[in-house]
């Protein structure tokens, strides 16, 4: 099938893409084809977000969105922020002590599948092709070397990858330009970063992996639009931070984001996260009520000197996929956006020729790019993240607090952080074991109850889609050095450390249980897992995250 477009990923990055490409179109008058490959079984199913969204790109895109029935119903009313000590201490730091960048006044709390799937109602009114279910699995390049599509994954294959009854081939799209907006960790982009050295000159990425549950909660206790967050404790040996959110309909969201560039490879951040709900900060609005939903999904957390070149010969990189989220703000969703509109302005603009072919770099969007606010906002936080790592929690705090309530974000120094997160862990004979306290089915959970709430799916004679790239290195290399860290950084229960009755031991992979964070492709000291894409429709169904 051919197009004008193809675009990667039905996020908020690529819908606004698709939708103001096709505003364009139409208020000129052009015919375009575009289309929207989203590997989730619907739009929204694979979206995970805390998530506080500002509404700048939104009203850029549709300035009449309320008309419009957008699904933002939960004004911030309140914002509240803590520094917790130990498990029972909190203080509440002052507005006046807290960046102004982490101020919500003006903001709504909503879930951004729902959001998505809203967008997506408006791209297909608008013409656009939306295909759910349907994996991007391969880049197709043209003879030149210039990307010319996407390939769809083959579905209907056995664990050996021979076809059964039901096998499907993948399609080829092809396109005269294709924009891929995977979300973080995409792993299309990964390639094409490698591919294209689009990240030549700067710092490596980073990234944290995410937590969100969501609890009906006694409406006595409900405050509907306060925000909570919450800094220290219960991460000692990690950098990150907590929120709960109250939307409406009596529900919290509650979650940890967790720094990947820890050192100790004994911590499990999805027991962090289970700590963190005892302490009386969060407790006394969860005790009582009742968990509905959980996911995890990886954070691309680097912002302005992490940001590779979003072009490329026949395409772009857009929002988590490039590394847009301003973790200043502790969001990427209205930065997403504006990428997407930037691209689309951008592609219009090149495809209002009738002889365009594709395949160029679409350099013009890198100036497009730089004389936005995107810039100006990615640029002013830029020093967010390595001031953390550097000076840990308390410090990089009221370093950022001075920066951004007194420089405005334009202090006269840039911090960097070059090391890659994967580099960053001891060995595990120097490191000490955290002792993690047994869920009480109230509070805490285990794993596979929580991924039973994801409502995670995937056709399980399939080949798996974790593959590693050295079969030995789990057993002879990270379990001796690390205690095989993929049994604890994994959020879902996918690695276990299995015995056989002669005592030889193996690393098992339960890739059904993947809820496609990609902390494993990540975090692993060695490089050695390649998250790729399973059968399309696989993966979290995520109904309101």
């Amino acid at each position: 099938m051919e197009f004008d477009v193809v675009i990667v990923g039905a996020g908020p990055a690529g819908l606004s893409t698709a939708c103001h490409l096709m505003q364009l179109a139409k208020k000129a008058d052009k015919e375009l084809m575009v289309c929207v490959v989203e590997k989730g079984s619907e739009v929204g199913a694979h979206i995970l977000s805390g998530a506080v969204f500002e509404t700048k790109a939104l009203a850029e895109l549709f300035p009449d969105w309320q008309e419009r029935g957008a699904p933002l119903h939960t004004k911030v009313t309140e914002d509240h922020i803590y520094l917790l000590k130990d498990d029972t201490k909190a203080t509440k730091i002052p507005n006046i002590a807290v960046p102004k960048t982490m101020h919500n006044e003006g903001n709504y709390i909503v879930s951004m599948g729902n959001v998505c799937r809203w967008l997506a109602s408006q791209a297909e009114e608008l013409g656009v092709e939306i295909f759910p279910g349907f994996a991007a699995a391969e880049v197709l390049y043209n003879e030149d070397g210039s990307v010319g599509g996407v390939i769809t994954g083959d579905m209907g294959l056995d664990a050996e990858g021979q076809p059964k009854d039901s096998f499907m081939p993948g399609m080829e799209l092809r396109a005269k330009y294709t924009v891929f907006a995977e979300g973080c960790r995409g792993h299309l982009g990964k390639q094409l970063i490698k591919r294209f050295d689009l990240d030549k000159d700067v710092s490596p990425q980073h990234y944290g992996i995410g937590f969100k549950e969501i609890w009906d909660i006694d409406p006595a206790k409900h405050q509907e639009g306060l925000v909570v967050h919450s800094a220290g404790w219960p991460l000692s040996d990690a950098t990150g931070g907590a929120y709960l959110y109250h939307a409406e309909n009596n529900q919290v969201l509650v979650g940890l984001i967790m720094d990947l560039n820890y050192s100790n490879p004994h911590l499990s951040p999805f027991d962090e996260f289970q700590r963190l709900k005892h302490h009386p900060i969060f407790k006394q609005y969860l005790e009582g009520g009742k968990r509905v939903s959980y996911g995890a999904r990886a954070i691309a957390k680097g912002g302005f000197n992490s940001l590779p070149k979003m072009t490329f010969a026949g395409g772009l990189l857009v929002g988590c996929d490039a590394g847009t989220l301003n973790f200043a703000k502790i969001k990427g969703n209205h930065t997403a956006m504006k990428s997407g509109l930037l691209a689309a302005e951008t592609l219009f603009e090149t495809l209002q020729d009738e002889s365009e072919q594709g395949g160029k770099d679409l350099n013009a969007y890198t100036d497009k790019f730089k004389a936005s606010w995107l810039y100006k906002e990615l640029f002013n936080s830029r020093n967010f993240g390595p001031a953390i790592h550097k000076l840990g929690t308390f410090w990089g705090g009221a370093f950022n607090t001075i920066e951004q309530n007194l420089f405005g974000g334009n202090m006269f120094i840039t911090l960097k952080d070059n090391h890659h997160d994967h580099n960053q862990l001891k060995l595990a004979e120097d490191c000490v074991k955290p002792r993690y306290p047994k869920p009480d089915g109230v509070l805490s959970f285990d794993k596979l109850s929580s991924v039973f709430l994801s409502n995670t799916n995937h056709e399980e004679e399939q080949p798996c889609h974790l593959k590693l790239l050295d079969k030995t290195i789990p057993i002879l290399i990270n379990l001796p050095k690390y205690d095989e860290p993929a049994q604890r950084y994994c959020p879902a229960g996918v690695y276990e450390i299995i015995e056989n009755p002669q005592g030889e031991k193996a690393l098992q992979i339960n890739a059904q249980n993947c809820v496609h964070c990609k902390t494993c492709d990540i975090k692993d000291p060695n490089q050695n897992i390649n998250w790729v894409v399973p059968e399309g429709a696989g993966g979290p169904n995520y109904p309101n995250m």
